[in-house]
């Protein structure tokens, strides 16, 4: 379920995109120095609108730097790092971990189980940190396991589940932001949800997975009704995005937000339709 908080870079200023790139390159660093290796195989775009969004609302002090990495070895990128940079890595490497156990429990992956065992130390050290984060993740990741199992008709339950999950990790702080922050991870994580699900429904079809766009898929409402769903959840997330004070950045977050997420949906949609239209018996 990542790689879906993404950014529309065509429709991105260079300097917004270069801004965006320093964050997530002080990100990659932040999981480097942090759990090393291992962290840094985590890294996704996902975390980096967090560290955003907690930046342009929280304003900490936001040191700015260069790195070299393995991916660019032989030119220096900025980077902006401050303490969201941190607590996002801490919070990627506890959803990759759970992630990794959910793969190995739903699918016996290998690689799954594995790469939960070289976090396993590390993680520990962060549920003793973040108590209530770690037990909420772990315990609605069993109840998206519980769905998953009883073959669930509901469209709402498992992805209210993950929706809790990004609702306790965007509420960094108790304070009076705190509302506004869990309605958008809340809705975006239901959004993510169902948009893996939206993307991956024919797979699971053929191999009997779990899916709960499964009977749907065989109505012609299909895309109608994903469509609105989907757009239902981005609409209750971004009403409680903008009741937030953000200045800094937030082109950026609303570029995120209101295009980038939906790079993915417009993507599966187009390949869909044309492997439609290509069938026998179609006419093109």
């Amino acid at each position: 379920m990542f790689g879906y908080i993404m950014i529309n870079k065509p429709e991105m200023k260079f300097r917004e995109f270069d801004v965006y790139r320093s964050f997530y390159c002080g990100f990659c660093q932040a999981l480097k120095e942090r759990y090393g290796k291992i962290g840094q195989m985590t890294l996704s775009y996902d975390l980096t609108f967090l560290i955003l969004l907690l930046t342009s609302l929280y304003e900490p002090k936001t040191v700015a730097g260069e790195c070299r990495c393995i991916a660019h070895p032989f030119e220096k990128h900025p980077t902006c790092r401050n303490e969201f940079s941190d607590y996002g890595a801490d919070m990627n490497l506890l959803l990759s971990y759970y992630k990794c156990e959910d793969d190995w429990m739903d699918e016996r992956k290998v690689k799954g189980k594995a790469m939960a065992g070289l976090m396993r130390a590390k993680v520990r050290r962060l549920t003793e940190k973040y108590p209530g984060k770690a037990d909420l993740i772990r315990k609605r990741l069993e109840q998206i396991h519980v769905c998953e199992e009883n073959a669930s008709a509901s469209i709402d339950e498992a992805a209210g589940y993950f929706g809790d999950i990004l609702a306790e990790i965007f509420a960094c702080r108790n304070d009076e932001w705190e509302r506004e922050l869990k309605r958008i991870g809340f809705f975006l994580g239901k959004f993510v949800y169902l948009m893996d699900a939206y993307e991956d429904v024919e797979r699971d079809k053929k191999s009997g997975n779990y899916n709960p766009f499964s009977q749907l898929y065989e109505s012609g409402e299909f895309e109608e009704q994903c469509e609105m769903v989907l757009n239902m959840m981005m609409a209750e997330c971004s009403k409680a995005f903008e009741k937030l004070p953000l200045i800094e950045h937030v082109e950026i977050l609303r570029n995120i937000l209101y295009a980038g997420v939906w790079r993915r949906y417009e993507a599966v949609k187009q390949r869909r339709s044309q492997s439609q239209k290509e069938q026998p018996g179609n006419k093109s």
